[in-house]
């Protein structure tokens, strides 16, 4: 493994599912939660769009950089037919998102940035995720059980939706965690 122990490396996002699967990579690292506003340009491009976000995140805590600092940034979308499903309000919003990706393809995106007092690289990883047909009381369920509120398309694949819903993913599952690891990692070897 390439030494990343002589950076302060701070990652730049809230998201549980992104600490966990930096700290299994075996960085080192802080957390600083940004309160930039996610909001990006209504006519922009998907795959620029968690991109921008991933950037905005990062943008807003460059005072913490340093000689030594590497921010990590990141955000993810989920989008059927190019329309953007967000984080659910409340139960039936969930449940409308979860109806519109059941028994359908939907893509992940994610988009991270890579900031340093030098310099800044941003990419991103899509994965396509094919959900078998799901039924109202497996939705309720799930939405009951798991509240799955604050994740862009209303669900984890790490939880029992997707052990049950997924029928296979094409791309990096660990990208529909929230963080393609393996990606994020040759990055970082080139950055």
């Amino acid at each position: 493994m390439i030494n990343f122990a002589k950076y302060d490396i701070i990652l730049a996002s809230q998201s549980p599912r992104r600490q966990q699967l930096l700290k299994d990579m075996g960085f080192d690292f802080r957390v600083i939660v940004t309160d930039a506003e996610e909001i990006y340009p209504a006519a922009m491009p998907l795959l620029q769009i968690p991109v921008y976000l991933a950037e905005v995140k990062a943008n807003a805590i460059t005072a913490e950089l340093k000689e030594n600092t590497l921010i990590i940034a990141a955000d993810t979308i989920v989008a059927i037919e190019d329309k953007v499903l967000g984080k659910p309000r409340d139960e039936k919003d969930a449940f409308d998102i979860l109806q519109q990706i059941s028994g359908r393809m939907h893509q992940v995106i994610t988009g991270v940035c890579l900031k340093a007092k030098e310099k800044q690289h941003s990419f991103y990883a899509l994965s396509n995720v094919y959900f078998r047909h799901l039924s109202d009381e497996e939705i309720n369920y799930y939405i009951t059980k798991y509240k799955p509120f604050d994740k862009a398309g209303a669900y984890g694949v790490q939880e029992w939706i997707g052990y049950v819903g997924i029928e296979h993913i094409e791309g990096s599952y660990f990208n529909v965690m929230g963080l393609p690891t393996q990606m994020l990692y040759q990055e970082l070897i080139h950055f």
